[in-house]
């Protein structure tokens, strides 16, 4: 290793000599990660397993664990970032960005998402998330088409509100079967119906090929960019629409104008813009991230302001009306879509005709508006009200949306003179 620190241990430098890394970037911030590791790890007496798990790769070794601090990060240096997700970047995948990518294996007693007093960071006791393979749909080409639809817009309604759902883990996962307690729906009947989505496709169940006359499969397809972003203020778009293609980006309101990982509000301009719109924009700040993994989406507040989200797939999961908006504080992250739950929705909808596929695709749209919110709970009762809101569109349900409707018949819209 070049550049080591001064009377560097030869632990340290065999742990080191392992690091995915080879680039030699940070390598006196990674020997100091490793410093800080082995200091804590000599009095847990898991030192010596440690070794044994990277230079053998042996997911068959123990916990190897150290004290959680009261946030669940660590500092090293000047910076701070998840224990888990630090050592698994260092040790196995450099180009790990978030901790939404992780997931632990079964036998890990210490896992991060436990939340026990220690936690492992053993980086072979933790594993990559991957996209589940979607089933196709199999979609009967139908004869009773309706000849008007309908999509319901939410811009204009007033939605009912919804704090940040208290028992999300730090990992922002909750088994979507178990929604959390007290929350109702639409009609006042608490939520007892169950989506189980955890087993790759179980939920997707299409019918099978006998039950029509004419069934074609239809599979999803990953686009090249997986959503379209528009910024709007007030009931006016600004700006050109961000399309990304990266698995994570930041909406901030700084001002990079070429960066493909973020969409920096404080470019846009707006000629009419009013005061009260230029004041919220000043308290963006670091925005939101969104990250796209494993055939989820979700948003992790930045600001130091709360955000506010509408997004129909993640209400679907709480037992909330489609239109509920939920604020997400400072600090705090929220799962807000989810390719296997569209998968089991599309799937059920095909044998409800043309207009239950088509109804699909405003929960293929997100909004999010900064700093000040909006419901029945607001001031600002719509979005359209707030000073500085995004339109979401994901691209790849919304692109097999299409296909499944191309299949199952003819367009349905008239046009008269009337209309």
């Amino acid at each position: 290793m070049s550049g080591l620190l001064p009377f560097t241990p030869p632990i340290v430098k065999r742990l080191l000599g392992w690091k995915k890394d080879d680039s030699g970037a940070e390598d006196k911030w990674s020997e100091k990660a490793v410093k800080s590791l082995v200091k804590k790890l000599k009095k847990s007496g898991c030192l010596e397993e440690l070794e044994k798990a990277i230079s053998n790769q042996d997911v068959n070794t123990n916990c190897v664990t150290i004290p959680r601090s009261l946030d669940g990060r660590l500092q090293v240096s000047h910076r701070k970032g998840l224990p888990h997700v630090i050592y698994c970047r260092l040790w196995r995948w450099p180009d790990l960005q978030s901790h939404h990518e992780l997931r632990s294996i079964e036998t890990c007693e210490y896992a991060f998402n436990l939340k026990r007093e220690e936690v492992c960071v053993n980086p072979y006791h933790y594993i990559r998330a991957e996209a589940p393979v979607l089933p196709p749909v199999l979609v009967p080409r139908q004869s009773d088409i309706p000849n008007e639809i309908a999509l319901d817009d939410l811009s204009n309604t007033i939605p009912d509100n919804a704090n940040y759902p208290e028992d999300v883990n730090q990992e922002g996962l909750l088994p979507p079967e178990t929604p959390p307690p007290g929350y109702m729906s639409e009609d006042g009947d608490t939520n007892t119906e169950s989506m189980d989505t955890s087993q790759s496709g179980s939920a997707a169940v299409s019918p099978s090929p006998s039950d029509f006359q004419d069934v074609q499969p239809v599979s999803y397809s990953e686009p090249v960019f997986w959503c379209s972003i528009s910024y709007y203020e007030m009931n006016q778009r600004v700006g050109e629409a961000f399309h990304a293609s990266q698995p994570s980006l930041t909406i901030d309101g700084f001002t990079d104008p070429s960066n493909s990982e973020r969409f920096c509000l404080g470019l846009l301009s707006n000629v009419n813009r009013e005061s009260v719109v230029e004041m919220t924009r000043r308290h963006v700040g670091k925005g939101v991230r969104l990250y796209y993994i494993g055939g989820e989406v979700f948003a992790e507040c930045l600001s130091e302001s709360s955000i506010f989200v509408q997004s129909p797939n993640c209400n679907q999961r709480y037992g909330w009306h489609p239109a509920t908006v939920c604020k997400i504080p400072p600090g705090c992250n929220l799962k807000i879509f989810n390719n296997q739950e569209f998968a089991a929705l599309l799937s059920q909808s095909v044998h409800r005709g043309f207009e239950a596929v088509y109804q699909l695709t405003r929960m293929c749209t997100i909004r999010m508006s900064f700093v000040k919110g909006w419901g029945a709970e607001y001031r600002r009762q719509t979005i359209i009200s707030t000073p500085c809101w995004i339109e979401m569109h994901l691209n790849g349900p919304l692109q097999w949306l299409d296909r499944v409707l191309q299949q199952m018949g003819p367009h349905p819209f008239t046009v008269g003179s009337k209309s």
